[in-house]
């Protein structure tokens, strides 16, 4: 089979954060951090989520070994970051199941359960009332 006509196998993950969804595949490579046809540092500019998102594949030392390229929508991108993560965990761990005590360790493939509470109805956000007023 030639090079032109090689296909990549790709493992996937996904991961949501509030309501942000990351579709991450990975395949054998060079450490290449694709996030939404952008490089990961282009598109998390801050320094804070550049290392969450890598954090799953130091943990695993897999930073060198695998290409990732991920797909992310919704909310913003603190939690877009977070959806990575998981998503990124979740595909590390299905590509080699022996990683998945070093993923639970640093916390990786825990969901996040926190939403926004929603509006209530008679109240001016989900908790906040209206001014009181006696008189």
């Amino acid at each position: 089979m030639s090079a032109a006509t090689a296909q990549k196998t790709f493992i996937w993950g996904t991961g949501r954060r509030k309501t942000a969804v990351a579709r991450v595949r990975i395949a054998d490579g060079t450490g290449q951090f694709i996030v939404n046809g952008l490089d990961a540092r282009e598109y998390f500019p801050l320094e804070v989520q550049q290392t969450d998102i890598r954090a799953p594949l130091k943990a695993t030392e897999m930073a060198d070994r695998v290409d990732v390229f991920v797909n992310v929508v919704g909310s913003g991108k603190p939690s877009q970051s977070g959806a990575v993560v998981q998503g990124l965990a979740r595909a590390l761990k299905e590509y080699r199941p022996d990683l998945d005590q070093a993923l639970r360790e640093g916390g990786y493939l825990t969901r996040d359960a926190r939403m926004v509470e929603r509006k209530k109805y008679g109240h001016k956000k989900a908790r906040k009332s209206f001014q009181f007023s006696k008189r």
